[in-house]
């Protein structure tokens, strides 16, 4: 079972969503690329989930528990105190990461910050969730920011316009907008353009528009450059990831 919520409003600007997720059997998760970045809390404690660029299959064992908090694309900037590149298609334990420089408490404290002396073991799903959203309102009061034009870089490509057009309408070179996808993102902006372009085609797609009319709506150049895409950041087909099952 996988429920996921909006944030509170003083959230909004930086969160997607916090999630929780308890598997009911032995299974494999197939997580897709999305552009985000997670905070998650699983039995084996705290970790990042970095930006992917390809599936990223979870084993899950009958009973395992997950809760998370998910960063809107470009709206991480140094909350977690390492370049976004170093996250990518990594999953990294919170202890691993370095100190922040500006805050005296390691990110690996998070579940002190309010429950101080407990343990994973020791707080159930809710508590988790509470201690995180905690922890990272008062990461992000201590001024943490995000690159304003992150929304709209991730925008503009996700509607269809070139990693050219998007530089030259907000005003940098080419190797401007290179250099602050790869800051902001984890990406350069041509794996950018892929990932948000296959999530409005997935949208779209669970939406019940037909695979023809998502490839034109999406900007692909037809359905089998879709299908290739999708298969490239997923493993698997659309018609698979829009299944029940999928």
């Amino acid at each position: 079972m996988y429920v996921e919520r909006p944030p509170t409003a003083d959230l909004a600007g930086r969160l997607a969503c916090v999630w929780h997720q308890v598997s009911e059997a032995d299974a494999t998760q197939l997580v897709v690329p999305d552009a985000c970045v997670d905070l998650i809390w699983g039995p084996e404690g705290l970790f990042v989930a970095g930006p992917d660029t390809g599936p990223m299959p979870t084993p899950m064992a009958s009973g395992d528990t997950f809760v998370g908090i998910r960063f809107r694309p470009g709206a991480v900037g140094d909350f977690f105190g390492v370049p976004l590149h170093e996250l990518r298609d990594q999953r990294v334990r919170v202890s691993d990461l370095p100190p922040l420089r500006d805050q005296p408490v390691r990110l690996a404290d998070l579940p002190s910050l309010d429950l101080p002396s407990l343990h994973v073991a020791d707080v159930a799903p809710p508590g988790r969730l509470d201690a995180m959203l905690a922890a990272v309102r008062e990461r992000l009061a201590r001024e943490v920011p995000a690159d304003p034009a992150g929304a709209a870089i991730a925008g503009a490509l996700r509607m269809g316009r070139t990693v050219g057009e998007v530089a030259w309408d907000l005003g940098f070179s080419e190797r401007q907008l290179h250099r602050r996808s790869l800051v902001t993102f984890g990406y350069a902006p041509k794996i950018l353009q892929r990932i948000v372009r296959f999530q409005r085609a997935l949208t779209l797609a669970r939406a019940g528009v037909p695979l023809a009319e998502v490839a034109v709506t999406a900007g692909y150049a037809d359905q089998a450059h879709l299908s290739h895409d999708v298969k490239r950041l997923s493993g698997v087909s659309m018609r698979h990831l829009v299944s029940p099952a999928g």
